[in-house]
Parts: C-alpha cells; structure tokens; sequence
C-alpha cells in the first residue's frame, strides 16, 4: 500500500511543484532527515497539497480511471492544474511560500504543555 501511494504521489508533486521531487522540497525547506514535509508547510501550502489530493482521487473516481498508468497521470494532471489555479489567482507558487520555523508536531506539543502550565496556575 505505502509503495502504491508513492507512485501515485511523486506525479501529483511534480505538476504542483514544477517537477520538484519530495527529495528536493526536503532541501529547500532544509530539513533534518526524520522531518516530514507536510509538517512544515504554511496554511496556504497545505490546502493546495490536500486540494491536490482530494481532486485527484475525485478525477479517478468520476472518469472511472483504471489502471497504475493512468492513475500516475491523473494525479500529474491535477498537480499541474492546481498549480495553474494558484498561479492564477494570487501568483505565489507553493515552492515560494514560506516555511514555518517550526513544525506542527513541535507547535503542538508548545500548545499542550501550554494549556497544562495555565491549568496548574489555575489550580494554584
């Protein structure tokens, strides 16, 4: 399944990112090798990762698309598409959005250890 995935999400990354590989976005983002993308991406980023996705599956669902090949393709042609959506309506591609200076999981636990300081304060 997880290898399934891959092919089906290396083509849509390459039609969003202008044929950036993950390996390369890694880069960019200069990130450590356990650190996953997704993890530092924007709002505005995310929501085009997960548009991408989500229209992908819709396209392959309604066209009744069969098969690994045209499956791979679907998935080219919506990141392309979705790329052409941004570039058209506010022109920052998502290679040129920002990166978070830390990652959701990190932020997460800030706001957990956080809420769990304001409670102890409260029970003071």
């Amino acid at each position: 399944m997880m290898r399934t995935m891959q092919i089906f999400k290396t083509p849509g990354i390459w039609g969003l990112y202008n044929d950036e590989t993950v390996a390369d976005i890694h880069i960019r983002k200069k990130l450590k090798p356990k650190e996953k993308i997704l993890d530092f991406m924007n709002s505005h980023e995310l929501i085009a990762n997960l548009f991408r996705i989500s229209q992908a599956e819709e396209k392959i669902r309604i066209e009744s698309i069969e098969g690994v090949d045209e499956a791979t393709y679907a998935h080219l042609e919506v990141g392309k598409a979705v790329r052409k959506a941004i570039f058209e309506t506010s022109g920052v591609m998502p290679e040129n959005q920002p990166t978070p200076k830390i990652g959701i999981t990190d932020l997460e636990k800030q706001q957990i250890q956080a809420l769990k300081n304001k409670k102890k304060m409260l029970d003071e």
